[in-house]
């Protein structure tokens, strides 16, 4: 058994030793993640998170991938800060469907010092309700870092995107070294990193070992880890990328379980244009958390009662939190499957 394999925690790894992983006979990497994934986590379980976009477009960041950036036309209706009771309702929905933590994200560069006052009182109001709360900023100096600490954030989300050597064919408008010092403040007022990147913008392999290289090499993990596909927007300068082999993204997931064996990693964006089959193998490849609801920030997602069937089948169930996950999980599959049974006769009679 490899040293790998044994799922020993380190923060040296080398770009020939990630591009090693990567190349391997797919089934002989999924088995050393699926190893690795059990020596740590319950292979039966998933977290379950909800995101909520609290400000929505007009950025003034040039992401090439982002529909909500300022310096393209997607089409996307600009919306401002929600109010702060509205959010609290969307969080109380997602706690009701089994969500046990609620990510809240706003299209800034930056928060400003008229919106913090708003944004810590939503962290407030969804801790209350008993879940965890992250959000996504953008980025932090160590005053508002320390502030969102202090109303009990509990993660803070902050993608790297790719490796730092292709980063700047995809922006240019934050440099890697500012989302690496939000990170280092972050980690300093003791909340938890979620941070990770996007599959699909015409990066090498070694820019996917790259981003994850610069991941695990952290003086601690972040404990959550988002693995994107990219979403293909109309009006992006990436609307027309190449996609990403199916299997290539599983490698993704699996080398991203291996090199961070205690953090949860994340099947994020473009589930949507998974099958069941791909997601499945992600879950056995070490994905544990899914963002669960109808979209994410503003692109499509699978929708809940899809994914309780979905876990039905495998015999998943969501990590427990506060508030009875179990239970919801359950009633979640059975509305799920009186709906589908529905359905069915319904284009059963329509058929006749």
């Amino acid at each position: 058994m490899s040293a790998s394999t044994t799922a020993t925690l380190r923060h040296d790894w080398t770009l020939a030793e990630v591009r090693a992983l990567f190349v391997q006979p797919f089934n002989d990497l999924l088995f050393q993640a699926q190893t690795v994934h059990r020596a740590h986590f319950d292979a039966n379980r998933v977290q379950v998170s909800t995101l909520l976009s609290i400000k929505t477009g007009a950025c003034p960041e040039d992401c090439k991938y982002c529909p909500q950036s300022g310096h393209y036309n997607t089409g996307l209706e600009k919306e401002k800060l929600l109010e702060v009771q509205k959010v609290l309702e969307e969080a109380a929905r997602a706690k009701a469907i089994g969500s046990t933590r609620f990510c809240m994200g706003a299209a800034w560069k930056h928060p400003s010092a008229k919106d913090m006052p708003y944004v810590l009182e939503m962290v407030k109001g969804v801790k209350a309700m008993g879940m965890e709360t992250c959000m996504t900023l953008g980025r932090l100096d160590q005053e508002q870092t320390e502030a969102l600490a202090t109303a009990g954030l509990d993660y803070y989300n902050h993608n790297l995107d790719t490796s730092p050597e292709f980063y700047g064919s995809i922006i240019t408008t934050r440099t890697y070294s500012e989302r690496l010092q939000t990170l280092a403040y972050v980690r300093d007022a003791g909340m938890k990193i979620c941070s990770g990147g996007i599959l699909g913008m015409g990066e090498s392999l070694d820019d996917r070992a790259g981003l994850l290289i610069q991941l695990a090499n952290l003086p601690e993990h972040p404990e959550s880890v988002p693995i994107n596909m990219l979403v293909k927007v109309a009006g992006t300068p990436l609307e027309n990328a190449e996609d990403v082999d199916p299997f290539d993204f599983i490698r993704m997931l699996a080398v991203a379980r291996i090199l961070m064996p205690k953090s949860h990693v994340r099947l994020s964006a473009g589930r949507e244009a998974m099958n069941e089959q791909m997601q499945a193998l992600a879950f056995f490849a070490g994905a544990n958390s899914i963002f669960y609801g109808d979209k994410l920030l503003t692109t499509a997602n699978p929708q809940a009662d899809k994914d309780m069937l979905l876990f039905s089948r495998l015999g998943i169930k969501p990590e427990a939190g506060e508030g009875h996950a179990d239970e919801v999980h359950q009633a979640a599959i059975e509305q799920a499957l009186v709906e589908q049974q529905s359905s069915s006769m319904f284009y059963d009679a329509a058929s006749a």
